[in-house]
């Protein structure tokens, strides 16, 4: 199977990504949004950094004339993704906010037809619609009648803003490919630690204080969700392409729902209506369906 390294590649973020749902609303309940978001890109970055010297061997001086896109990157995916997931995950679930997050991929390819002037066929604009309906039953729960009210669980409002968020992170880290991945990673870790340093010394009053179950939930999100999962998603997004990458992002709700499930949380009806449509809309979107139909197509013509 062509790429099939990078496919891996991808499956494992998205089973990263999945920890990273579960154990941060764990964490949250510890430590402020920011004060994680800073704690574990400070030390996902120094890790990012040696890993790049190590096996990129990049020239950092002319790496960092290019700070104004890695800071945007780094304000984007890493600053802004983070604050509003953590913050969404104080108000709403694990496995609902991973399910909303699975309206990515139709984003990403919505999106890359506007600003890429991609064209889109009737069917990925019918999957769009369908995985929106989808994201709609889970954010009322199954009462649509909330819609009119617009009474909506601000959680997972806040992991609309979160996945819009790394849209424009994935689409714009495309354009970058004068950086190799992973320096580019470490770099714009790097400068995001160096914004929110100041912030983050303004606002904790007291010195962070985890329990023991905490520091190792930490551990885990600087060395899988951000370390892994991030050089894993830029190496492959390069290689195939945003959209085509994006389709795996559905793993992220599956295996945060096991994880959920192992750790005693059950989940309701609303939540796997909503994740089928969001399901069958991507795989729609995603050109999947419409390449099976052409193998139909193609099957039937040689059988006659």
């Amino acid at each position: 199977m062509k790429n099939l390294k990078y496919w891996i590649m991808l499956i494992l973020a998205s089973f990263f990504w999945a920890g990273n749902y579960t154990l941060g609303k764990a964490v949250v309940a510890q430590v402020t949004p920011l004060q994680l978001t800073f704690v574990r890109w400070l030390f996902a970055s120094i890790l990012m950094l040696i890993i790049a010297t190590i096996i990129e061997k990049p020239n950092w001086k002319q790496v960092f004339k290019s700070w104004p896109i890695l800071l945007f990157l780094g304000f984007n995916g890493l600053i802004g993704y983070n604050m509003a997931l953590y913050t969404a995950l104080k108000y709403t679930t694990p496995v609902n906010a991973s399910l909303v997050s699975a309206l990515n991929p139709a984003l990403m390819v919505a999106v890359s037809a506007v600003v890429l002037h991609e064209r889109l066929s009737k069917l990925q604009k019918l999957g769009i619609v369908f995985s929106l309906s989808g994201v709609m039953v889970i954010l009322t729960q199954g009462n649509l009648a909330r819609i009119v009210s617009l009474d909506f669980n601000r959680g997972d409002l806040l992991m609309l803003i979160a996945i819009a968020v790394w849209t424009v992170y994935s689409i714009v880290g495309k354009r970058l490919k004068t950086i190799k991945p992973i320096t580019a990673s470490a770099a714009a870790a790097l400068l995001s630690t160096l914004v929110m340093l100041p912030v983050v010394v303004y606002q904790t009053k007291a010195p962070i204080v985890l329990n023991t179950s905490g520091i190792l939930s930490v551990v885990y999100i600087v060395l899988f969700p951000s370390v892994g999962s991030l050089m894993f998603w830029n190496l492959s997004v390069r290689q195939i392409g945003a959209a085509a990458a994006g389709v795996t992002l559905n793993l992220i709700p599956v295996f945060t729902s096991l994880f959920s499930i192992l750790m005693g949380e059950s989940i309701t009806l609303p939540q796997i209506i909503g994740g089928l449509m969001v399901f069958a809309g991507v795989y729609t979107t995603s050109g999947l369906l419409e390449n099976q139909i052409e193998k139909g197509k193609k099957k039937r013509g040689e059988a006659v």
